[in-house]
């Protein structure tokens, strides 16, 4: 046959075919998604303010840019909850990629504030003492100079900062804020990299211990593509399970409920295998973002080698971000598959909660300390994650809206207790600090006790709830080992306090810097929070309580 014949045959089945419908325009609910669209916005801003304005101009011009996208995007959450959008209105956007519900705004809110606070640890430039006569913050002069060398050197001389840190701070709560409410496994896995690309970068970026710094980067970007890569892995076996990336389709195949089935797919549907598999691969990369055990490995040194402003932020967070993410997947898309999860996740809460706990024990660096002792209370947020009721969602919200301030109002702390080499996080130079430096002291002392869960603090408030809910949900056996490891968490705690207040000072001991308004603030807040959630928290229950609802 010629090729003139072909080319007939073709153009005559094109045409006697009907004729080709139009690609629907998508249909997009600006207003429902306003929060992330204002920090996408200014994370943009950020990058265009680094390009035009001079360098002794952008510092102020990038601080000023976060903190109104942050504060406009938390008024934005504020204004879809007042219009009902957290309860009666509650709905799916995007063309079905985002749930604008009670759960995806309260833990919106959460990161929106966690990450305002953040940002002023970020912005503190008080606590070193000033180089060439400028002020320097707690990242590097210029990230790209090889540390100890002449650019370094040059740069630091020239006065240089990185003010970039602040744009990248808003993709990755803009990254944040997309993952808890995203409502298909695509948005889920871009909403992943967006939020983890800039914590690579961040944690790189130290003044001090450069090397250290990014060392913790390289090991936490080498595992985190391990994880993501798992996480696209499930995401492409649950596509072959169920046809569909849409949480409320692939909801619907577990379930047996779903109608009209692709024909090209109904061999593989009712493959279980996928399902089970595709589901513990998502679950896995989730688990890996909490820092459960055994997926825990990169938490102690990303936390010890990042700038403590960002380490800071990030164990607040991306906590905050991931367990909701994690809820969503369980409650809204596996509630079919309970009895299979719920055995196994109940084995992740058990090895977490006690090796955190115990492993926190012989630490001797109060920032893998407190990395540990964070694996530890994603065990205790584990457990309400288990319950599989709606108490255990609104348990897990208030959870994690108490753990984010106590946490960098800790890290914040940390920032101020310095010697030559920058800041003294080996805990035999905190000998004495109570004596040298009383009021540091006695607020991290309220952070700790925080932690461990002493009544009128809100680590009670959270803890009470959660194991609570997880008894009421038949994980009794569960809530005897929290309150185990709590015990055990306790004695490391306490042993820090004591330390603190019942010990000489050195001669050659730290010293305590004295912060800028921005790190007071950020602590301020934060003893704030810990103990208003610990001695009111009724009605912050009741507004957990009140958002504890998924839509579908």
């Amino acid at each position: 046959m010629s090729a003139s014949a072909v080319h007939s045959l073709w153009t005559t089945a094109a045409t006697a075919a009907e004729p080709i419908s139009k690609i629907d325009s998508p249909k997009i609910e600006y207003g429902q998604l306003s929060p992330t669209l204002i920090v996408v916005g200014a994370a943009i801003i950020g990058v265009l303010v680094e390009a035009f304005v001079p360098r002794k101009h952008r510092y102020y011009a990038q601080l000023f840019v976060s903190v109104v996208a942050l504060v406009a995007a938390f008024a934005a959450v504020v204004a879809l909850a007042e219009g009902g959008y957290g309860t009666t209105k509650a709905r799916i956007a995007a063309m079905g990629a985002i749930a604008v519900d009670g759960p995806a705004l309260f833990l919106q809110g959460t990161i929106l504030l966690a990450a305002l606070v953040g940002l002023f640890t970020f912005a503190e430039r008080r606590l070193d003492p000033e180089v060439h006569g400028n002020r320097v913050d707690s990242f590097a002069a210029q990230a790209a100079s090889v540390p100890g060398s002449d650019s370094e050197k040059a740069a630091v001389k020239a006065g240089f900062t990185t003010t970039e840190v602040f744009p990248l701070l808003l993709f990755a709560v803009a990254g944040m804020l997309v993952f808890p409410s995203a409502n298909d496994l695509l948005t889920l896995f871009i909403a992943l990299e967006v939020f983890s690309l800039p914590l690579y970068l961040l944690c790189a970026l130290a003044r001090r211990k450069r090397l250290m710094s990014q060392e913790a980067a390289v090991k936490y970007f080498l595992l985190g593509a391990f994880a993501s890569a798992f996480t696209l892995f499930g995401i492409a076996l649950l596509y072959g399970y169920a046809g569909s990336v849409s949480y409320g389709t692939l909801a619907q195949v577990v379930d047996g409920t779903v109608q009209n089935v692709n024909p090209a797919l109904a061999d593989t549907m009712g493959n279980d295998a996928l399902l089970l598999v595709g589901s513990a691969m998502i679950v896995m990369g989730l688990l890996f973002k909490v820092g459960a055990v055994p997926f825990h490995m990169w938490t102690p040194d990303v936390y010890q080698g990042a700038p403590t402003p960002v380490t800071g932020f990030m164990a607040a967070a991306t906590k905050v971000a991931a367990f909701g993410a994690l809820l969503r997947l369980l409650y809204v898309v596996l509630p079919g598959l309970r009895w299979d999860w719920r055995p196994v996740m109940w084995g992740v809460a058990v090895v977490t909660m006690l090796g955190g706990a115990i492993v926190a024990i012989t630490q001797t660096d109060i920032k893998r300390l407190l990395a540990y002792s964070s694996i530890a209370h994603a065990g205790f947020i584990l457990a309400g994650v288990i319950a599989t009721t709606p108490d255990g969602v609104s348990s897990v919200l208030f959870y994690l809206a108490a753990y984010s301030f106590v946490t960098i109002g800790a890290f914040a702390v940390v920032t101020l207790v310095r010697d030559a080499g920058g800041e003294a996080t080996h805990l035999s130079k905190w000998a004495g600090l109570g004596r040298r430096s009383p009021l540091v002291a006695a607020v991290f002392a309220v952070f700790l006790l925080a932690f461990a869960g002493i009544p009128l603090t809100s680590g009670f408030a959270g803890k009470f709830a959660v194991f609570k809910a997880a008894a009421e949900g038949g994980a009794a056996p569960l809530v005897v080992v929290g309150v185990i490891s709590s015990a055990i968490a306790a004695f490391f705690y306490i042993r820090v306090i004591v330390l603190m207040f019942f010990s000489e000072p050195r001669p050659e001991g730290p010293t305590v810097a004295v912060p800028s308004p921005l790190t007071m603030t950020a602590i301020g807040v934060g003893v704030a929070v810990t103990l208003v959630l610990g001695v009111a928290p009724q009605y912050f229950l009741d507004l957990a309580n009140q958002a504890g609802v998924f839509v579908r």
